[in-house]
């Protein structure tokens, strides 16, 4: 059975970038993008180290198709980084595989 099919992740709700060190820093949100701006992506369907596991699957699967990308803890928790620009190949490249991508929902106006 494909672990990848039982996975749900979603976008972290700030921008982040490499920071000195190959440190991860949240960027204050501005409005503009960034050129080295990074989206995160976090597990909801696993915990502890099968969480590791699944994160490195995923970036696994971006590897292979040449898409640059991190597992890095962030707040306790693996999270996978690419690049803003990569952000809808990389959800593409996972839904493909299964992955199922938690999408935040703005409330509608009365």
């Amino acid at each position: 059975m494909n672990r990848l099919q039982h996975s749900v992740v979603h976008r972290l709700p700030q921008s982040y970038r490499w920071g000195i060190g190959d440190r991860l820093e949240a960027l204050k949100l501005s409005g503009a993008e960034a050129e080295d701006e990074l989206v995160g992506l976090s597990l909801l369907s696993h915990q502890g180290s099968q969480a590791w596991d699944i994160m490195r699957m995923l970036k696994e699967t971006l590897v292979e198709i040449q898409l640059d990308c991190a597992v890095v803890e962030w707040e306790g928790e693996p999270c996978l980084f690419v690049a803003r620009n990569d952000e809808s190949t990389a959800t593409c490249r996972l839904k493909n595989f299964g992955v199922g991508i938690a999408e935040t929902f703005k409330d509608m106006p009365a």
